[in-house]
């Protein structure tokens, strides 16, 4: 159903596309669609999470995000429970969530959606109370988005400093003692990286770290056991070459609910990108279907 008021947020730093001439664009598809827009630039994370608050309890039917994943997933954790519907216009990097729904990346198809396309329900993982729609990961990634931050805020690029940060971390290497409760099943190993996914990614060949549906009510649990760097590399050409199911020390598992308890009491992970330090134990567990969001028509063949 079309919405008849939006309200759309869109985060000031996602790559600086947002301009005024997208702005005058993103309205004109809204007018001709009879849709009311109240569109909003959000200069940081805390004016964005504060905005979507307020509109989740505002007479909108459509609350849509404008940004990368980790601006999706702020403004979706605002609506779990509401009853308004999520649009999404990614103007990030990578657009995980997007593309994973068939979301289009351009601009203009992607605006088109939102006055266009169907709701659907999608589940949403869950964190120690956190939302998040992607993916939470513990171990090497969030040491890497840290030193790839610290990169660019000393000036470098965003690719110069993730392939800085990648070489860092994979320096450092630090291993996690964890103790993983999956439904119940305890696991006790040390690990380079645990990554909890919302429901199954592909692990294997060109389409790897993409999902083919959000809505089977899962998490998926991704880990190593005590493998060193050329370990991992050799698990990353496995993954490549569609054998990774035969690697005797990479662990994967399906799950409701999932607990990770580490030897310190704070440790940092990251949140669909963003991270953060929480307090352990890791309590995650999945929602389903529990976001519903605008997605292309289906088409008929």
């Amino acid at each position: 159903m079309k919405p008849r008021h939006a309200k759309v947020l869109i985060n000031a730093g996602a790559g600086g596309q947002f301009d005024e001439t997208l702005r005058q664009r993103l309205s004109q598809i809204f007018q001709a669609a009879g849709v009311k827009a109240d569109i909003v630039v959000a200069a940081t994370a805390a004016e964005m999470a504060q905005v979507a608050e307020a509109a989740a309890h505002e007479d909108y039917e459509m609350i849509v995000a404008g940004g990368g994943d980790g601006t999706i997933s702020l403004v979706a954790s605002a609506l779990i429970g509401s009853g308004k519907v999520l649009g999404v216009l990614p103007l990030g990097t990578l657009n995980h969530f997007a593309k994973d729904l068939r979301i289009p990346i351009d601009f203009e198809e992607a605006a088109q959606n939102l006055v266009s396309g169907s709701q659907v329900e999608v589940d949403v993982g869950e964190v120690n109370g956190r939302i998040f729609l992607n993916n939470s990961t513990l171990g090497l990634y969030p040491t890497l988005v840290r030193e790839r931050e610290k990169q660019q805020r000393l000036g470098w690029g965003k690719w110069p400093a993730f392939v800085w940060a990648a070489i860092s971390a994979l320096r450092r290497y630090p291993f996690l003692s964890v103790r993983v409760s999956v439904d119940g099943k305890p696991v006790t190993t040390r690990t380079p990286f645990v990554f909890v996914g919302n429901n199954q990614y592909v692990m294997e060949r060109l389409n790897i770290g993409t999902r083919e549906r959000l809505d089977a009510g899962e998490l998926s649990l991704y880990m190593t056991r005590g493998m060193g760097r050329f370990g991992l590399i050799r698990l990353a050409l496995r993954a490549l070459l569609g054998r990774l199911r035969y690697e005797k020390d990479f662990m994967a598992m399906s799950a409701r609910d999932v607990t990770i308890a580490t030897k310190s009491s704070r440790v940092r992970v990251a949140i669909d990108g963003e991270v953060d330090i929480l307090q352990t134990p890791f309590e995650y567990r999945i929602r389903p279907r529990a976001l519903s969001v605008v997605v292309p028509n289906a088409r008929e063949d």
